[in-house]
């Protein structure tokens, strides 16, 4: 038996131990034994993996609201339809009209000329990919599991170069791939913009946090967002 798995051991019978003493005190009260597995900063990536996977959902059905016309290139295909295959299951599952691209290779693939499927699909399906990747594939953690801080936040700098690219990029026609904020003549709509601040927020402060508790240093790369390259994020 190696070291490691004999701590485990160890850990697994103190942490079974803990349970048995606290099951007695627990009463009524809400209470998960898989959470006396967990450690505090193991139970905040979760919270912050269920917020950005919310905001995820919810950029989704605003831009297909925003953009009606992607959601017409797959005959038959609602929000509701394109939800469930998108968050239905982890990994995020690959799509053949997305030539199988996930994370990165699929947000490039919403701003290239030439792709003529549905766009919205393919930002969504590279952000939720890429997302998932920086929390190591996983939507739960516990105390054995270990965060990258480096891939969290070039997750957060992806998110500003996409944020750059969708008010800046243009198709052949000199309009956006995708239509967000509000454009000339339209009501001031901002959504989009508080949208996608709250995800570079919520990468920007795991980082900071995984950084803090291993006493690591994170690598803040100096980029333009106008010609950066999306930045690596899986293994």
């Amino acid at each position: 038996m190696n070291i490691r798995q004999l701590l485990h051991n160890i850990i697994s019978l103190l942490l079974l131990s803990t349970v048995l003493i606290c099951l007695p005190a627990c009463g009524s009260r809400s209470f998960e034994i898989k959470n006396i597995a967990k450690s505090d900063v193991d139970l905040v990536a979760d919270a912050h993996f269920r917020e950005v996977d919310q905001l995820l959902r919810t950029l989704m059905i605003k831009l297909y609201k925003r953009n009606p016309g992607e959601l017409k290139k797959m005959h038959g295909a609602t929000i509701q339809s394109r939800m469930y295959q998108v968050f239905g299951a982890v990994p995020v599952p690959s799509f053949a009209e997305l030539g199988g691209r996930s994370g990165v290779a699929a947000i490039d693939l919403c701003f290239d000329p030439g792709f003529a499927q549905d766009r919205v699909l393919a930002l969504v399906v590279g952000l939720e990919g890429m997302m998932l990747e920086a929390y190591n594939n996983r939507t739960e953690h516990f105390v054995f599991d270990s965060l990258d801080e480096q891939k969290l936040y070039n997750s957060a700098r992806n998110v500003e170069i996409v944020v750059w690219r969708l008010s800046n990029r243009l198709n052949r026609d000199g309009k956006p791939f995708l239509l967000t904020n509000s454009g000339p003549g339209e009501d001031v709509n901002l959504s989009f913009e508080r949208l996608f601040g709250k995800l570079i927020a919520l990468q920007d402060m795991l980082a900071r946090i995984t950084a803090d508790r291993g006493q690591r240093t994170i690598n803040k790369l100096v980029h333009s967002i106008a010609s950066a390259a999306l930045l690596p994020v899986g293994m």
